[in-house]
């Protein structure tokens, strides 16, 4: 894996030269630091400032490491997609990394580890959605300034007890992760062709990861069971314009028989589709240390979600709540208040 590749990912003339590389790669969320560090693994000359940026970069992805890791052994979260992608790149090669990526075993562990975020860090924004309800999944999702919170991407750690949402209709929610570590990480790649279209960035992580062994049968009965052979199938064949596949060229002649029937069960389904309810901050409280889980209290026609940390205003599906509605809501706490 070399800059040549990003030049023809990025569909830029190599004559134009770096500059223009890392310019276009900056209209690409994340890839600017992919671009500076493959031009710094072949001694490229960039300036000061450059430097800097890169060397930023480098210590936010060692924090999210070392964070990811704490977070594991003090509560049982785990990272996925971001962080175990990463560990496939060549030495110095840094892999595009918006956010770190958590996967809680229980909606318990999530409430611990963003406590511990939130008694570690100066978090600006916690966000909060809500899908289903009996099993009910949570995503919080925590935000703090970067070093120069002006000129680089702000700390952001996503927590969910749904490893793999799905859909929210045909593909369901699968909250547990596949046991190998390669297959998991082409899971959760493949996973992101339900809500979005492939990107270059993608394909570099295909091409980190068709540096491994992959057993076709083997994985592609796992694809298969986590209801995801078309996106692999279709993010293979975009990877395969570009990159050599390895071994996932065998894992995409096998799957080819998994496509149409996934294809049919989706089209089939009877799922009933899930509605994401984001929640509305009215308020951070004092941690509730004695809190495992959140509560879901009715209000209206709406509901109060009451967390260890903050609450929220869980408007009826993607509606926001009007400053009415947000005032009643913080009137109906203080009574809650009262009565606790």
């Amino acid at each position: 894996m070399n800059t040549d590749l990003l030049y023809h990912l990025l569909d830029v003339d190599p004559a134009a030269g770096p500059a223009e590389l890392l310019r276009r790669a900056r209209t690409s969320r994340s890839l600017p630091y992919l671009v500076l560090s493959s031009l710094a693994r072949e001694d490229i000359r960039m300036g000061e400032h450059a430097r800097a940026e890169l060397c930023r970069a480098r210590d936010r992805a060692d924090r999210y490491a070392q964070l990811a890791l704490d977070l594991s052994r003090s509560t049982g979260v785990r990272p996925i997609r971001g962080l175990p992608l990463a560990g496939y790149y060549p030495p110095g090669l840094l892999r595009p990394q918006g956010a770190l990526e958590l996967v809680a075993p229980s909606e318990a562990a999530l409430w611990q580890a963003v406590i511990r975020l939130v008694t570690a860090y100066p978090v600006e924004d916690i966000d909060v959605t809500v899908i289903g309800e009996r099993p009910r999944h949570t995503a919080v999702t925590v935000v703090w300034p970067a070093e120069d919170p002006l000129v680089d991407p702000w700390f952001r750690v996503r927590l969910d007890t749904a490893a793999l949402p799905g859909d929210l209709a045909a593909v369901p929610v699968r909250p547990f992760l596949a046991a190998d570590d390669r297959v998991e990480c082409l899971i959760a790649l493949a996973e992101k062709g339900l809500s979005r279209a492939f990107r270059p960035r993608d394909v570099v992580d295909v091409a980190a990861l068709a540096r491994q062994p992959f057993e076709p049968v083997e994985t592609a009965a796992v694809v298969a069971a986590y209801h995801l052979a078309p996106e692999t199938a279709a993010l293979l064949d975009l990877a395969a314009a570009h990159v050599p596949l390895g071994s996932l060229a065998g894992v995409r002649t096998t799957l080819e028989a998994e496509v149409g029937p996934e294809l049919h069960r989706r089209t089939h389904a009877a799922a009933r589709p899930l509605v994401p309810r984001h929640g509305t901050m009215l308020r951070r409280t004092v941690i509730r240390h004695d809190w495992d889980e959140a509560r879901l209290v009715p209000f209206d026609d709406a509901a109060l979600l009451l967390t260890p940390i903050a609450d929220y205003l869980l408007a009826p599906a993607a509606d926001r709540p009007t400053s009415g509605q947000h005032s009643t809501a913080l009137a109906a706490l203080h009574t809650w208040d009262a009565l606790c």
